[in-house]
């Protein structure tokens, strides 16, 4: 992927608004386990930057999605991970689907306000008894007229706290687990929705995530994205765009803790000589960084199918695969390196180890994605 002077304003103008908007604030919102939402996706709605491979007629800049990689990449450079999973569920998680699939009308109402940072969004697929299996979902749709009536719950929802929408994949008519599936814009403020339990975890600190029930939530139909029953589709195709997002703002995360381990090592003596000096050290720190350069290839590679228009869904499955994985060792080892000082809350790298573990589960956990290489490969065995 050629990287344009646009692309590199990009990086440069989410850098400064990074160093001068988020890391100041970072560890107050990590202690209070939210962030200001709202305010923040304003301020990067006003610099453009949460519709930028969204179409013109509803504020975006109608540019193609190596665009708005950039941008996701660049939210890495934040002192956590929080805040980038947070505004990736904004601009690549609720809303590709209603830009691609949704009416005129309901792009005009959710998604240009999204857009512009007036409003925050979440997007509701997992449940208590299903997460990975999206095909297993439980929360059902009735048809009532004009009306959907919705009951069920959702669970681990980022942004859900705060956010003014859902995007709601809920089942509607048939037996088909596939083909009924509907994905519906849920008002998080319409009556029978409850926020039930804030929930506390072990990293991601910032980012508020939430379990949400549903009493007879009334939605109207016009609210549906595209059609009836292909909501499972969408989804699908959704999950392309959120796994590469997951994981490219987890690369400069990792340089980052790359670098300041190599500083502190180079610093630290132990047994006559500095730390780095150890064969074992410098090899070690070595492979980890040839593995994030793998892994941007990668990703960039798999922007290009997108923006090609083609499927990428084998190698985003690879990627996020991958990607998990390098977020469980790489923290580990560098934190190793650290010693004790490593295991404190008074440097990145302990940050980073807490908050790179999700990679692995959200999103399609790792033996999903191993799951969907192998039925592209065709080595799955069949159903009887």
């Amino acid at each position: 992927m050629k990287l344009t002077t646009e692309h590199e304003a990009i990086r440069r103008t989410m850098r400064r608004f990074i160093e001068d908007e988020i890391n100041p604030h970072v560890e107050a919102w990590e202690e209070d386990e939210i962030f200001p939402a709202h305010e923040v996706f304003k301020k990067l709605g006003d610099l453009g930057m949460l519709g930028l491979s969204k179409p013109a007629e509803y504020g975006g800049a109608a540019l193609d999605f190596s665009y708005s990689l950039v941008m996701l990449e660049s939210l890495g450079y934040a002192t956590c991970l929080g805040i980038p999973m947070a505004v990736a569920v904004q601009s690549s998680m609720a809303t590709p689907a209603l830009a691609q699939y949704g009416s005129p009308e309901l792009c005009r109402e959710f998604l240009t306000p999204a857009i512009a940072g007036d409003v925050v969004s979440c997007i509701g697929v997992s449940e208590p008894g299903a997460g990975s299996d999206v095909a297993a979902i439980k929360t059902f749709a009735r048809s009532d007229g004009d009306d959907y009536v919705i009951n069920g719950t959702k669970t681990w929802i980022t942004n859900s706290t705060q956010a003014d929408w859902m995007c709601c994949l809920v089942n509607t008519e048939g037996d088909d687990i596939h083909r009924n599936k509907t994905l519906v814009i849920v008002p998080m403020r319409a009556k029978g929705v409850s926020v039930v339990k804030k929930i506390r975890k072990l990293g991601m600190n910032a980012s508020d995530t939430a379990q949400i029930f549903f009493d007879d939530v009334r939605v109207p139909k016009r609210n549906r994205i595209g059609e009836e029953g292909r909501g499972f589709v969408y989804q699908m195709e959704q999950f392309q765009e959120e796994r590469l997002a997951g994981s490219v703002y987890h690369l400069p995360a990792f340089e980052r803790a790359l670098d300041e381990t190599i500083a502190y090592a180079r610093e630290r003596q132990i047994f006559g000589k500095s730390l780095l000096e150890n064969q074992m050290v410098h090899f070690t720190l070595a492979e980890l960084k040839a593995e994030v350069e793998l892994l941007r290839g990668a990703i960039y590679q798999a922007t290009e199918r997108i923006v090609d228009g083609e499927d990428a869904t084998f190698l985003a499955s690879i990627i996020k695969l991958k990607t998990g994985r390098l977020a469980r060792e790489l923290p580990d080892k560098c934190m190793q390196f650290w010693g004790g000082v490593g295991y404190t809350r008074e440097v990145f790298i302990s940050r980073l180890y807490r908050d790179a573990r999700l990679l692995s589960i959200a999103g399609g956990a790792d033996e999903v994605m191993l799951q969907i290489i192998a039925k592209k490969m065709g080595i799955l065995p069949r159903r009887r």
